[in-house]
């Protein structure tokens, strides 16, 4: 296969966002086309290579066979779903709208989640403000409610943008804060995610540091 096929993708192994795209690629079988561009993503050290990509420097960030560049996880993962014909992204009736609405649910949560990582990690300590990261966490607790009322329902397959969502934010609290112990108090999600994670591409996309 050339490179003329080829994606390639600003990458980051501890990034919920690209792990979900990673995931989506191993759902649609496009995961062997994908050529993995390191990076060095920060919310202060600009890393000037991912621009090149994106000018907001974030990852994931893609560039297409064709040259363009795609970047924020929810338009490269419909686009990869459009290129291999895929169904993760319900195209008609409320099954549409609940499936953006959970992926949005789940890219919620980890945006919360970094803002409230960032606080402490990315700022001297003479300018954190504990309030802001405490108010970021309320939102994750918020979304873990919802999440844990809506489990019942979830399919325990990585099938739908939704459940690729929810299924990386609840991967990234595991992996960032283990110490919120989110599955004390949200049984039904924990059970639900247990099952999802069982997937060999939730499996192949664990994310190290």
């Amino acid at each position: 296969m050339g490179d003329s096929t080829r994606f390639l993708l600003y990458y980051a192994s501890t990034s919920a966002f690209v792990r979900k795209v990673m995931i989506s690629a191993q759902v649609l079988g496009l995961a062997d086309r994908i050529e993995r561009l390191d990076s060095a993503a920060h919310p202060v050290k600009r890393d000037e290579r991912i621009a090149t990509f994106n000018p907001l420097a974030k990852v994931p960030a893609l560039r297409t066979p064709g040259g363009i560049s795609l970047y924020d996880s929810r338009v490269i993962c419909e686009y990869l779903n459009t290129v291999a014909g895929g169904s993760l992204f319900p195209t008609e009736g409320d099954a549409r709208w609940i499936s953006l609405t959970r992926q949005a649910l789940g890219d919620g949560l980890i945006d919360a989640a970094l803002l409230a990582r960032y606080e402490f990690t990315a700022r001297p300590a003479t300018a954190q403000w504990p309030p802001w990261a405490e108010a970021q966490l309320t939102k994750v607790r918020a979304a873990l409610a919802e999440i844990d009322a809506q489990s019942p329902t979830l399919s325990d397959q990585p099938d739908d943008i939704g459940v690729i969502a929810i299924g990386c934010a609840l991967g990234y609290l595991d992996f960032r804060f283990a110490d919120l112990d989110w599955r004390r108090d949200h049984p039904r999600a924990a059970a639900w995610f247990e099952r999802l994670s069982q997937h060999p591409a939730l499996r192949a996309t664990q994310p190290s540091p």
